[in-house]
């Protein structure tokens, strides 16, 4: 009688999920009075969940009838209080039960339903959908929200209807007119929709059982909008591989592991730009470990292993020279070839496998060369017409210039500027005028010949 506290002590037990055979636990306690005459008469017993006022007490209502009524004070021990929730009615009390499934625990999921979750899983994705009226079209797409989604929300603002189009996993198809308010199953998945006359509410909790898309169907002349909300599970994943084999048998060597790319719907391995695409997802870094450590029968049944920067280097990535660039100016490129090697005691270097230098980063295989751009012509002045009357001829000088400005050679031949042309002075000559223009006299001609002898330039201005 002096003692203090319960003398009885609960734990929870079982906690694996039922198969979906099993059945509700409280609907099994109500059709246990399928059998027994209530007021002399036998009725069939469907369960009334979800009593705020006593939600540990075995309520059930007669199938086809209003006639609701409490078989029993207290539910078994173990029953859920409320079908949304793991808490669970003991001795007729709710107790607290967290997502790890322990009593008295205050652990919940996360957004992305993982049990005590930091909500690196999944991403939130939020948007907004305007309708855009055109003649030859009745409905479009809002939105996709694909399988394994959680906290669905969607609101139509407008004269315009929802309506959901399924496709689960294995490819098969169907539709949902969504055309009343209610609470309904939609390929296992709980969907709560609310119509009113200006706008239309749908909610799924989720995870999503299939790919469900969102569509509208155009109603009325005036525009709609629909905005969504949705935490969308990041499906491809990365995921650390195991150790590599071992790089020696014995007297001590390394192994590695390193990070494949796991898509988490199809339960296989994919390509790493899958994992790439979500920035939530950070490569895991390859784990390096000795193995192997037991000595080697030929060294006398010993062999000091030393560490691996002194006695046995790391493999490491060895390179080729660069390619010559592919263009002498505007931009090229040039390559060269990578190789993972391992350096013996000797010193003696050769090829080994690349997973044994995935704990450094590659070096790059191709770069851009000679992204200066290339010389161009540029043309100085025309000189004076060689004549003071009449028709004649008036040169300038074109030079090759490149991206410093200097005097240089490489510029095409196809692209140069002409050196000379016709010139009209127009003032009359007081002689007949001759049929062909007047060649130029010195120092003009002598100038325009030296220019078009095509003689290598020297790096110097001359």
């Amino acid at each position: 009688r002096t003692c203090e506290g319960r003398n009885i002590r609960y734990r929870t037990c079982s906690n694996v999920d039922c198969p979906p055979e099993a059945g509700d636990f409280r609907a099994q306690q109500c059709s246990a009075h399928n059998d027994v005459k209530y007021q002399g008469q036998f009725y069939e017993w469907l369960p009334v969940s979800n009593d705020p006022d006593n939600p540990c007490s075995l309520k059930c209502q007669a199938r086809g009838a209003a006639l609701i009524v409490e078989l029993a004070p207290k539910v078994l021990d173990g029953t859920r209080c409320y079908t949304e929730s793991l808490d669970m009615c003991i001795s007729g009390f709710c107790q607290v039960v967290g997502c790890d499934r322990q009593l008295g625990s205050a652990v919940k999921e996360d957004n992305c339903g993982v049990c005590n979750g930091d909500g690196s899983t999944c991403r939130l994705v939020r948007g907004q959908y305007k309708s855009q009226l055109s003649a030859n079209k009745l409905d479009d797409t809002v939105v996709t929200i694909p399988y394994g989604s959680r906290q669905v929300r969607l609101v139509l603002k407008g004269p315009d209807h929802l309506y959901l189009e399924i496709k689960t996993l294995q490819g098969v198809k169907s539709e949902n007119s969504l055309s009343s308010t209610g609470s309904f199953l939609v390929d296992n998945s709980s969907i709560d929709f609310q119509k009113f006359p200006d706008k239309e509410i749908l909610r799924i909790s989720g995870p999503l059982t299939a790919d469900f898309t969102i569509k509208i169907h155009y109603a009325g002349a005036a525009d709609s909008s629909v905005q969504f909300i949705f935490y969308q599970p990041i499906i491809h994943r990365w995921r650390e591989t195991d150790f590599f084999p071992c790089s020696a048998s014995c007297g001590g060597g390394y192994q590695l592991t390193s990070a494949e790319c796991f898509d988490l719907r199809s339960n296989r391995v994919v390509a790493d730009q899958y994992c790439h695409y979500y920035p939530e997802n950070i490569k895991p870094k390859p784990k390096l470990q000795e193995c192997n450590l037991d000595p080697c029968p030929a060294s006398d049944g010993y062999k000091q292993i030393m560490p691996y920067d002194l006695y046995h280097p790391l493999p490491r990535w060895e390179s080729t020279p660069w390619t010559a660039c592919s263009s002498s100016c505007g931009g090229g490129i040039q390559s060269r070839s990578i190789s993972c090697v391992e350096e013996d005691i000797q010193g003696h270097i050769s090829p080994v496998e690349e997973w044994k230098c995935m704990y450094t980063l590659k070096m790059p295989v191709v770069q851009p060369c000679n992204i200066f751009d290339c010389p161009k012509w540029l043309a100085q002045e025309w000189s004076p017409c060689t004549v003071t009357c009449g028709q004649g001829l008036r040169y300038r000088v074109v030079l090759c210039i490149d991206h410093r400005g200097m005097h240089t050679g490489g510029c095409s031949p196809k692209t140069k500027p002409h050196i000379k042309e016709e010139c009209l002075v127009p003032i009359p000559c007081y002689k007949p005028k001759e049929k062909l223009p007047v060649e130029a006299k010195l120092p003009w001609y002598k100038q325009a010949q030296e220019l078009e002898e095509g003689a290598v330039v020297s790096e110097e201005p001359s």
